[in-house]
């Protein structure tokens, strides 16, 4: 029996109250099964030409592969800016309650 794939999605935020109501959005729609917040940050990076130094805050989502492309459109909805960090990474492994626990929290 192949297991469903499993993804730990990274997002960064300006703010504390911008993380929260993503992180409430995204497990209240069984997108995620889990959202910690953690931070602050410093992220140093260029953006239309110029180099930014920010204070963020980073959410770590953890949910299944195939949702995604849902995730990424629900925080997009709220997410303040122009070009947020949306990445996921794959869980390589887990323990198999944890993974049971986000198949039962997760659409």
């Amino acid at each position: 029996m192949s297991a469903p794939s499993y993804i730990q999605v990274q997002i960064t935020f300006p703010s504390e109250a911008s993380a929260n109501a993503v992180a409430e959005k995204l497990v209240a729609k069984r997108l995620a099964a889990c959202a910690q917040i953690l931070g602050p940050l410093k992220s140093i990076y260029t953006w239309k030409g110029k180099t930014e130094h920010s204070s963020e805050l980073l959410l770590l989502a953890k949910t299944r592969a195939e949702l995604f492309d849902l995730l990424v459109e629900a925080v997009r909805e709220e997410h303040p800016y122009e070009c947020p960090q949306i990445v996921a990474l794959p869980l390589f492994a887990g323990s198999g309650d944890y993974l049971a626990w986000i198949d039962e929290q997760t659409r």
